[in-house]
């Protein structure tokens, strides 16, 4: 007989499995598998795989890309972020879920997948200025912005201690994925990415679109009483991660101190949630279905 405290475990990680894929696409979690892009033991694969951190950062990194005139007019222009912006999050899971953990065929699939679809986007900012998706610059912003705020979020709230070696270990396991995408330049450390940020920041602004934008991520809804509280906190923890200068061109408070707290109690329970998971298993080449559970 499954114990109470199991059987929550694994009612958990299917609510969570349905938020994050799209099953009547026949979408299914990634499985960790040992022929992946990025090696069983590398700070990817710790990093990547903690799923509060993640969305936590996630949030704070859309936030800062569409800070960029021309990153911003990409989604303005080519996606249907007003009535699927909870799809825009879930698919940017899904692509570091895939090309971290997923076989390495699989990976080099979804990245050259994006790249088609980078190739054909281009448009005209307001100011008359034509821009491309593909524009390597563009690409380096949204790698630079999306990785350091995945790591800031895993430090704050998944290992405070993590050394500095780590950290900068970390950007530069990333940075094969950004290359791959076409991003440059690409940094492979924390001062590097800090300088790549310092370097842009002259060209970032915050006008009606910006604010549009940022108000449907920070307004992001899911049906249930618990997933809603939890979405909550998560978009304001996100919002809290911005630097400071971030922050206040977006005209966001700084978190209080009962977000913070709900976003370490979240992190902490979804980690308990996920121990003894398939979800942290490694598999092998063989295993081609979900294991259920």
């Amino acid at each position: 007989m499954t114990h109470p405290l199991e059987f929550a475990k694994r009612a958990i990680r299917q609510r969570i499995n349905e938020i994050f894929n799209d099953y009547e696409r026949g979408e299914r979690p990634a499985l960790r598998r040992a022929d992946a892009l990025f090696a069983t033991d590398s700070i990817a694969w710790r990093v990547n795989g903690d799923i509060v951190t993640m969305m936590i950062g996630g949030v704070s990194g859309l936030l800062l890309q569409m800070l960029h005139p021309a990153v911003l007019a990409g989604v303005w222009d080519h996606s249907d972020f007003r009535a699927d912006m909870h799809g825009r999050l879930r698919r940017t899971a899904k692509f570091i879920a895939v090309t971290t953990y997923d076989h390495a065929s699989s990976g080099q699939a979804a990245i050259e997948r994006v790249r088609r679809i980078h190739d054909r986007l281009g448009g005209t900012l307001p100011d008359g200025t034509t821009y491309r998706v593909s524009d390597p610059a563009l690409l380096a912003w949204v790698h630079v912005t999306e990785i350091t705020s995945f790591l800031d979020a895993w430090v704050r709230y998944g290992d405070p201690a993590m050394s500095g070696a780590d950290q900068d270990a970390y950007i530069a396991e990333m940075a094969r994925i950004g290359l791959a995408l076409g991003a440059d330049p690409v940094p492979y450390d924390r001062a590097g990415a800090q300088a790549l940020i310092q370097l842009m920041r002259p060209g970032l602004r915050a006008d009606a679109r910006t604010k549009e934008v940022a108000a449907l991520v920070m307004g992001q809804k899911i049906d249930g009483l618990a997933e809603t509280a939890a979405s909550k906190i998560i978009m304001r923890a996100g919002a809290d991660l911005l630097p400071d200068w971030a922050r206040q061109m977006h005209g966001l408070p700084a978190a209080s101190p009962l977000v913070v707290a709900g976003a370490h109690a979240m992190a902490r329970t979804l980690s308990w949630t996920y121990d003894g998971s398939p979800n942290r298993q490694v598999w092998p080449d063989e295993v081609t279905a979900w294991p259920q559970g």
